[in-house]
């Protein structure tokens, strides 16, 4: 039994360090997705294509937290953290769902067709 309980302690461990990893990656997508969208915002002086911008780094921003709050609940699955990632998971499926909807009317997309 104690080598389940060293597998079960470096399990957490290094969820806990993915967890670090994912949240950062994360924060890293906002940030670019802020400076990518301020650039739109200057270049093209056009709001909608800067929405679209800053949707699609938001999306993929929060894709990575809902992988670090999985990564969580996998090895602690307490009432409160999975609450958490049904709403986290609500949200994300509602957001990508609107967003891909919005994509479609994309001006960039029309250019294209």
């Amino acid at each position: 039994m104690p080598d389940l309980l060293f597998f079960r302690e470096l399990l957490v461990s290094c969820v806990s360090y993915l967890q670090l990893l994912l949240e950062t990656i994360s924060v890293i997508c906002v940030v670019i997705g802020l400076v990518k969208t301020l650039v739109v915002i200057v270049k093209v002086k056009q709001g909608r294509a800067a929405r679209y911008c800053l949707g699609n780094w938001l999306a993929t921003a929060l894709e990575f937290q809902l992988a670090a709050d999985i990564l969580v609940t996998t090895v602690d699955p307490d009432l409160d953290s999975l609450i958490k990632l049904g709403i986290i998971a609500v949200i994300r499926t509602f957001l990508n769902y609107f967003l891909s909807k919005e994509l479609e009317h994309s001006p960039e997309e029309k250019k294209v067709a």
